[in-house]
């Protein structure tokens, strides 16, 4: 069998990622680390296959992305768009967070994070961490 989840070959460049993040990626991990938000835990710089995402709730196959500056340069927005639909046939969905909207106005950055969990929590039936379910 395959591996394609976080592949010990990519663990360097996971690694070389968690060191040098951005401050939009700061701001995000302060907000979603630790089981903060409804619950679920997030990863940071988590690989699938040879790309890596930036944040990632394996229970919901939710990816957040945080888009910088870099993300407007030629050629970039085609390479995201590829990488988002290779990676959407693990079936991973995304929210992608632009720079400007989070340090805009983070509130509504976060609300679009949770609104996409709440819709996947009831796509694959998951009940809230922190409820047990009942027997």
């Amino acid at each position: 069998m395959t591996k394609h989840f976080n592949k010990s070959t990519e663990k360097m460049k996971r690694r070389k990622l968690r060191q040098n993040q951005t401050e939009a990626e700061k701001l995000i991990w302060r907000f979603i680390r630790n089981r903060q938000i409804l619950g679920f835990k997030f990863k940071r710089q988590y690989s699938i296959d040879h790309f890596v995402i930036d944040f990632y709730c394996p229970e919901l196959k939710l990816a957040v992305e945080a888009d910088g500056g870099t993300h407007n340069e030629s050629g970039r927005k085609e390479y995201d768009l590829r990488r988002e639909k290779y990676l959407k046939k693990f079936g991973v969905s995304f929210v992608r967070i632009k720079d400007e909207e989070l340090f805009g106005n983070p509130n509504k950055a976060f609300a679009r994070i949770e609104k996409a969990i709440k819709q996947l929590k009831v796509k694959y039936n998951q009940p809230h961490p922190s409820v047990p379910s009942s027997c």
